[in-house]
């Protein structure tokens, strides 16, 4: 089994998502579980990027993704993001963000996925990502985690190709039981809020920062259950005084 998540920038405007659009979405996920898929979610809104995730089994991973894409473009205010797809690397532009990363199959599939979003497509969202794998990758407790950000062009399974360029990249990482979920969260959320311009936010806030700054949401996609983490480590991270 596996986690796959896709994320698009598919909003009208650059800043937030509307409650249509993800009311929209939402009724639309049903179809993810009815063609296989485990558990499914729109997990992440973050400015005005959009998050949908799946734990599928192997077999049915193309199918999976292609009827996710399918929902993005069907319901989306803007088609953004979706333009960047090509059957050839070639001709890729800057298209959806793709991560995926295994499930051992003895476990209940609980997942980490961390979404960010800018407003002017900083190019350092790259290094904040990376930072973010970089931080779990290793620890106790994990199972997998997702490819580095950048490098050669991505090809998608069932979906075809995009650029090596994104503003609003996804990194998911699958993880071994209950407690460590928050262990390797927070490694994840502070390795990101420890770069410059980095912010996180609750699920669904608006772009609201100086440009030339990043955002991102957290979650935890817990055997189908999701769980916005801005506001319980907001919570654990306040000084006593």
């Amino acid at each position: 089994m596996k986690i796959t998540a896709i994320g698009a920038d598919i909003s009208i405007n650059d800043v937030s998502c509307s409650h249509s659009l993800t009311k929209n979405i939402e009724k639309d996920i049903p179809k993810l579980v009815g063609i296989g898929a485990h558990s499914a979610a729109l997990t992440n809104i973050t400015g005005d990027d959009v998050v949908i995730s799946a734990f599928v089994e192997d077999d049915l991973l193309e199918d999976i993704n292609q009827e996710i894409v399918d929902i993005l473009k069907n319901n989306a205010e803007d088609i953004g993001d979706i333009d960047g797809i090509s059957e050839d690397p070639e001709t890729a532009g800057e298209g959806i963000s793709y991560s995926e990363a295994k499930v051992r199959q003895d476990r209940y599939p609980d997942a980490i996925i961390i979404a960010f979003d800018t407003y002017g497509g900083e190019c350092f969202v790259e290094s904040v990502a990376n930072s973010c794998i970089d931080a779990a990758s290793g620890m106790s407790g994990l199972t997998d985690i997702c490819d580095k950000i950048g490098g050669k062009q991505k090809k998608i399974p069932g979906i075809g190709y995009v650029s090596n360029e994104t503003d609003d990249p996804v990194v998911v990482a699958t993880i071994e039981n209950l407690e460590d979920v928050g262990v390797i969260a927070s490694a994840m959320i502070g390795a990101a809020c420890g770069n410059k311009n980095t912010y996180l936010v609750e699920k669904g806030t608006p772009a609201n920062v100086i440009p030339g700054s990043v955002i991102f949401s957290a979650t935890a996609f817990m055997n189908g259950n999701v769980i916005d983490l801005a506001v319980p480590f907001q919570e654990r991270t306040r000084i006593l005084k």
